[in-house]
């Protein structure tokens, strides 16, 4: 049996992060044209994933309504309101218009706040354990940053940013899996720390047995003179021979079991500061072995390779986790324990900050005297400096404590702890940024972007300062992660100035400087995934499965809700607006008219622009119809005008006074009433010419492409009212041949034109007459044309100069550049052209994105692919003083690829050419549209209409996604904000044509969409109770825990100030309505109870007429202490339905009811049902039981298995057993007489955390996932003779994933050939927060995926030069 192995979802969250200036968007231009608030990158990695960010200031903008509000105060004299378009008059009196000094529409707001944008992600072939940043010698020439990355398998790569691609490459690579090191047999459970010099002299990686490996780099010519290094060389070699570092042989014989290394700042030479534990101890050891930690200072000398130590301070408490440097002009290093904080600076100076009663009772060290009521506890907490002489401890718990390091000069005296500020994400990483940001990334949740920065405040006269709170929190706002809080420092006495400048002699005012904090931004994120379960999800009257999953951790736990479609919600019907070929809604206002010229009335901001007016065309019947509709009542249609005819294309035309009509044979002009004011035949004199299959319409151009490839361009005269034909001589021939076409409106002005144009022009933009300043306004306006032969030409309008030419845009290259060719020849051929796979079919050139909406360009070809670009500006030019192939002007941008997805396309329209045909024939094209889901979002998208209908959405975290729309096909689709609302749509699909809009709340900033339900607490496991359609769920939570003896009296109890009790896991089962997520019900276990299996089971039951139920089974275990043996429990709990609350607004409610609950001398750790009874596991054994009388549990059968069961799963009479030592166990149980017969086992040694079944067309194979992240493919097969009659499962295939899999679903996959014999899929959630799915493929499939993974991974440039072979 073979499989396929996919990631729907890659990882959540953030392990590592690293600020820098990598792009050259980030360095600072004499003048900028584009980006100019990019100032900085952050690169994050979780697991396998890199994902590249900028920071950018954006401006802060004030809320809609309050602007409304604003805008609706001013007066107004009627009859005064502006022209779209009007420009300001000159105050000299002439009346000219005079467009060299236009005045910008309104001032630019300086206050802003800096913003996460994705740039780039990657999936590396690789495990990451680290990055840093560092400069090498090229970066002196173009001030940017390199990447430095560590992977798990001791590998260290150099990245770049590479402009002529728009992406990551790769330097060098430096691999130490063969040193010695990594030969012991331990190495697989070490993790590689990678640590940067900060002056880029050199970077450090742990190794194994008390050694890094080091890797310096060149910085200077005098470096490069020493060794006789090239400069030219050093650019492509920035760095010479690494070496590794013996801490025991070459440093000191006692540093040894390192804990932590650092590089420190301020020092001539590389200088690590190494935590160490010469003698291992633990908590039962303190009486004999404390204060073991060391920590060591020595420099590197990297030319004569000697390692004098600086500072050596040994009798450091033994739970020393890390180590933070401090600023150079403070010294020292800070040191985080478990109940400590303390400071160690270059004389071996210490001072300790006690943070709870333990530091005293764990460790000798003087200690500064503890703070009244202060009970912290330090593991898991992340230091981060704000300023020299602050910085923030952020707990596990996301609680936020300013800890200040008071010092006279470089002296340290003491260390101040506030109490907590905030309570932000759960931390797995921070580092400081640039500018006072601070960066908090997380594992479990989301990453925040925080800002400080300090203020000068006035104490109150009187006010004594030790009495002022240390730390406060503003008043303000409530206390959250998104508040701004304010941080105490030092007091100092400001003399007030007097009027004349001198200092007044009159009393001095005391101020403070206060931290303000503040969240700036944050990259969304649910965390690992602990269980998953299917559920029904109701939109409107129909039921669409979702997939739950349990996220998070602590007070960031809940559910996330994962849909493989774009869920949307059906408004209403339209039955009566037809549009089976094609809707279109768009705003059409009454017109004016002042001195013979046309234009609209503009309303006032607060009133936003509504459509009024929808077309529909339908092809049936023959010739085809068209409507015009407008709103009538409420939510009612009128239609005024039916013409019949197909129309091709519609939209509003002189500044949304009219309607361009195009159809079949004709150009109309429509007055707003849908009444006709022009009509223009597409005739070729007296002869008919073929008909237009496609438009496109941008005020004032339009184009047409007929079906014989020929286009045709027009465009409106203002003054008129009327459209004419466009001389299209400068494009080549009149019959010349193209495939595609589109306008483009570049409103944000990324199209920068280079023009060899020497001849004096210092007002290009002049303009002479009004009618050319109301239709251009300030915006330019572009046509992108596709020929036969694979060219795609932009050209500037609407002079028509070719100003950009391309023929990669066919292969569909990676990055689209000028090839700085003149226009192409595309006459007609004969015999004529055939239609070829790669011909491109649609193109479209328009906006995407969410606050910051981009350019892309978006390809179909008649292959199926369609492909999505980003344009990006490029500083390559010709050589203007000889412009080649007769080029004036020249483009200055790029494409690069940045989404594909390919489609599966019928053929047999192409030949047939009937009526029928053309009736049935599926259109596909590309609908820009922007929908605001919120108030405070706007989303620039794309539709793709057709059999695989899908959304094309860009946003700020996620980048480019493509989601199916969940119909079997659409043939028409518009955003309309008739009935306004504008986040509804119009769509034609095989149900019909009807009025929609996206389900609230919605994320779409991964791969799948997703909605959060937040809960502020933990799941360990979820199910889906099928007959009242509701979510059981185990939540995960923390009690005190009181250890007793067998005769129940307290053994232990808190007896000192900062003395507390420890905490101990316990659970609670809740019943969910997915309708609101309300907890309906719930059943608390003892405080030292905790869930580990709950499943839902079919029993055998007297109480229905089948004889069978659905049950709740729950497995359990009861802590006791360390003297006491572990004990467990198993329940039974059956859902059933009460009389609802008449206040609680619900029909109906549900309660659970205990059924039996069943003590067990062990953890109770796997559950399942099979053929009507209850698998329960024990320690060693498994027990079958029966449901007797609904009231207990009889067993029937057991079986000794393993050490430790991990995972239950049954298939039919058929158990499959996970053990977390001796792997997995194959087993079936008869019934006549009770029996459990193992079939086959696995005789491999490993932890196995999740195995199911896995089948298709009457095979079946059994998958496991153990601890090291590795699959595994076992089948059973009693014929071969090396399974011993089927006594030992054969491993067929073994694939390293890398990750913890605890959770899986298996789903049915119906093929087209057999619908009725279902193949089974495997969907597996792990604990970084990736999905993978499972799916059987036949062997034809494997080979030839297999010859292509072969090519591929020889034939493509790796991120990182990593081996996916070797990676797998």
């Amino acid at each position: 049996m073979h499989a396929l192995r996919h990631e729907l979802l890659p990882p959540s969250g953030v392990d590592f992060a690293i600020a820098l200036k990598l792009t050259p968007s980030t360095i600072p231009k004499p003048l900028p044209k584009h980006d100019p608030s990019s100032f900085l990158n952050i690169v994050t990695a979780r697991s396998n994933i890199l994902r590249v960010y900028e920071v950018r200031h954006q401006p802060l903008v004030t809320p809609n309504h309050v602007d409304s509000e604003r805008q609706r105060r001013v007066p107004i004299r009627k009859g005064t309101e502006p022209v779209e378009g009007e420009v300001e008059m000159d105050h000299g009196g002439e009346d000219w218009v005079n467009l060299g000094s236009v005045k910008a529409d309104g001032q630019q707001d300086a206050a802003t706040a800096p913003r996460l944008y994705f740039v780039k992600e990657h999936a590396v072939y690789g495990t990451i354990t680290g990055m840093e940043r560092v400069r090498t010698i090229s970066s002196n020439e173009d001030q940017l940053d390199r990447l430095l990355v560590s992977f798990k398998d001791a590998k260290i790569a150099l990245l770049e940013w590479s402009e002529s691609t728009h992406d990551l490459v790769t330097v060098s690579i430096h691999t130490y899996e063969r040193a010695p090191q990594l030969a012991a047999l331990d190495s697989a459970l070490f993790q590689p720390t990678l640590r940067a010099d900060p002056l880029s002299r050199c970077a450090a990686l742990s190794l194994p047995k008390d050694s890094i490996a080091i890797l310096p780099f060149y910085q200077t010519q005098a470096e490069l003179d020493l060794v006789e290094q090239d400069l030219n060389l050093a650019r492509d070699l920035p760095y010479s021979p690494s070496f590794i570092l013996d801490f025991i042989a070459d440093v000191d014989p006692d540093l040894r079991n390192v804990v932590d290394f650092i590089f420190l700042p301020g020092y001539n030479n590389p200088t690590i500061a190494v935590l160490s534990q010469a003698e291992k101890t633990w908590v039962g050891r303190l009486k004999e072995y404390r204060d073991t930690a060391k920590l060591y200072i020595f420099t590197l000398d990297l030319l004569n390779h000697t390692y004098p130590v600086i500072t050596t301070v040994e009798g450091l408490p033994y739970d020393c986790t890390s180590l933070l440097p401090c600023a150079a002009s403070l010294g020292g290093v800070v040191i985080l324990t478990s109940n400590a904080l303390i400071h160690v600076d270059q004389a071996a100076r210490r001072v300790a900050l006690p943070v709870n009663g333990w530091a005293a009772r764990v460790s000798d060290i003087p200690v500064l005297p503890l703070e009244k009521d202060s009970d912290l506890t330090l593991e898991g907490s992340h230091l981060v400096f704000v300023d020299e002489k602050n910085f923030f401890a952020i707990r596990k718990d996301g609680m936020i404590h300013s800890v200040e390091i008071v010092s006279d000069g470089r002296t340290v005296s003491k260390l101040t702890i506030s109490p907590p500020l905030a309570q932000t994400t759960i931390p797995s990483f921070a580092c400081q940024l640039s500018n006072g940001l601070l960066f908090v990334g997380s594992t479990v949740g989301p990453s925040v972007l925080l800002k400080t920065y300090r203020v000068d405040e006035e104490l109150p006269w009187g006010t004594v300062e030790s009495a002022s709170p240390a730390a406060v929190a503003d008043t303000h706002t409530a206390m959250d992660i998104d508040d701004e809080d304010d941080l105490y420092g030092e007091s100092k006495a400001a003399a007030q100035a007097a009027p004349n400048g001198t200092v007044s002699g009159g009393p001095t005012s005391r101020t403070r400087s206060v931290i303000h904090v503040t969240l700036c931004d944050s990259l969304p994120a649910y965390g690992p995934i602990s269980d998953l379960a299917f559920s029904l999800s109701k939109v409107g009257e129909r039921h669409i499965p979702e997939l739950v999953a349990a996220t998070g951790s602590g007070h960031l736990g809940g559910f996330t809700l994962f849909q493989r479609d774009l869920p949307v919600r059906v408004k209403r019907k339209l039955h009566v607006l037809g549009g089976a070929r094609g809707i279109w809604s768009f705003p059409v206002r009454q017109s004016h008219r002042v001195n013979g010229t046309s234009y609209e009335k503009v309303a006032h901001s607060f009133a936003s622009e509504r459509d009024t007016v929808i077309i529909s065309t339908d092809a049936n019947p023959s010739p085809g119809v068209s409507r015009v509709a407008t709103r009538a009542a409420k939510t009612e249609l009128a239609i005024p005008t039916r013409v019949p005819g197909t129309t091709v294309g519609a939209g509003p035309f002189f500044q949304r006074t009219a309607i361009l009509h195009i159809m079949t044979n004709a150009i109309r002009v429509l007055e707003p009433d849908g009444t006709e004011r022009q009509v223009i035949k597409d005739m070729d004199g007296n002869m008919p010419r073929a008909k237009i299959k496609a438009c496109s319409i941008c005020d004032p151009f339009v184009f047409i492409l007929r079906e014989d490839e020929t286009i045709g361009l027009f465009i409106g005269e203002t003054e008129r009212g009327k459209v004419r034909r466009k001389d299209m001589s400068p494009m080549g021939e009149k019959a010349s041949r193209y495939l595609a076409g589109c306008f483009f409106t570049d409103f944000n002005g990324i199209f920068e034109l280079a023009t060899t144009d020497i001849a004096p022009n210092n007002d290009r933009n002049a303009t002479t007459t009004l009618q050319a300043v109301v239709t251009a306004g300030s915006q330019s306006q572009w046509l992108v044309l596709v020929r036969p032969q694979g060219v795609m030409e932009i050209w500037s309008l609407p002079k028509l100069s070719i100003v950009f030419s391309c023929n990669g845009i066919s292969g569909l290259d990676a990055i689209l550049t000028d090839s700085y060719e003149g226009p192409a020849s595309s006459l007609p051929q004969d015999p004529p052209r055939k239609p070829q796979d790669l011909d491109i079919d649609q193109i479209l050139l328009t906006c995407l994105g969410e606050s910051a909406p981009a350019l892309h360009l978006f390809v179909f070809n008649r292959f199926g692919s369609l492909v999505v670009y980003e344009m990006l500006p490029t500083p390559v030019l010709p050589d203007m003083t000889s412009p080649p192939n007769g080029r004036t002007s020249f483009l200055k941008v790029k494409f690069s690829k940045v989404a594909t997805r390919h489609f599966e396309l019928s053929r047999q329209e192409e030949t047939e050419k009937t009526v029928l045909a053309e009736q049935k024939r599926i259109s596909r094209v590309f609908v820009p549209f922007v929908t605001s889901p919120n108030p405070s979002q706007t989303l620039f998208g794309v539709f793709f209409t057709g059999d695989r209908p899908s959304w094309i959405i860009g946003t700020d975290k996620g980048g480019v996604n493509i989601f199916p729309s969940g119909h079997g096909v659409v043939h028409a689709f518009t955003a309309c904000s008739l009935w306004d609302s504008k986040s509804e749509f119009l769509v034609y699909s095989d149900e019909g044509p009807s009025l929609l809009e996206w389900l609230p709340d919605i994320t779409l900033d991964a791969r799948l969409p997703k909605r959060t339900v937040p809960r502020s607490r933990a799941y360990s496991n979820v199910v889906f109770e099928p007959n009242s359609l509701l979510i059981v769920a185990a939540s995960s939570l923390q009690a005190r825990f009181t250890s007793y003896d067998e005769d129940n009296n307290i053994i232990w109890e808190p007896d000192g100030v900062g003395i507390s009790l420890p905490c101990c896991d316990c659970s609670t089962l809740e019943l969910i309505s997915p309708d609101g997520w309300v907890t309906m019900d719930g059943y608390e276990f003892a405080p030292n109870e905790y869930v580990n299996a709950l499943e839902c089971v079919t029993l055998e039951t007297l109480s229905t007429e089948t004889g069978a139920k659905e049950f709740l089974a729950v497995g359990t275990s009861i802590d006791r202490g360390e003297d006491l043996a572990v004990k467990g429990a198993t329940y039974v709990f059956e859902v059933v339905e009460v009389v609802p609350d008449p206040s609680s607004g619900h029909q109906r409610w549900y309660r659970l009811k205990l059924r039996v609950r069943d003590d067990a001398k062990g953890p109770v750790t796997a559950l399942c049902g099979i053929n009507g009874y209850l698998v329960s596991s024990m320690g060693q054994k498994v027990f079958i039981r029966a449901f007797d009388l609904d009231e207990r549990l009889v067993g029937v059968a057991f079986l000794d298995v393993g050490v430790y069961v991990t995972s239950l799963r049954s298939l039919k009479n058929l158990l499959l057993i996970g053990d977390a030592v001796k792997s997995v166990w194959l087993v079936a149980f008869q019934e006549d007489p009770y029996k459990l017969v193992i079939l086959g086992k696995d005789m491999r040694r490993a932890c196995i955390t999740n195995a199911d079944f896995f089948f298709t067309n009457n095979e079946l194979a059994i998958t496991t996932h153990d601890e090291e992240g590795v699959l595994r493919l076992l089948s059973y097969d009693p014929t071969d003779p090396d399974t011993k009659g089927g006594q030992h499962l054969i491993c067929s295939a073994e694939f390293h994933v890398h990750k913890e899999s605890r959770c899986s679903l298996v789903v049915a996959r119906r093929t087209k050939e057999e619908p009725e014999i279902p193949q089974s899929r495997l969907i597996n959630g792990f604990t970084d927060g990736s999905l993978s799915a499972l799916t059987p493929v036949d062997e034809t499939a494997l080979k030839r995926l297999h010859l292509l993974q072969g090519q591929l991974s020889r034939s493509i440039q790796h991120v990182a030069g990593l081996n996916p072979r070797a990676y797998r």
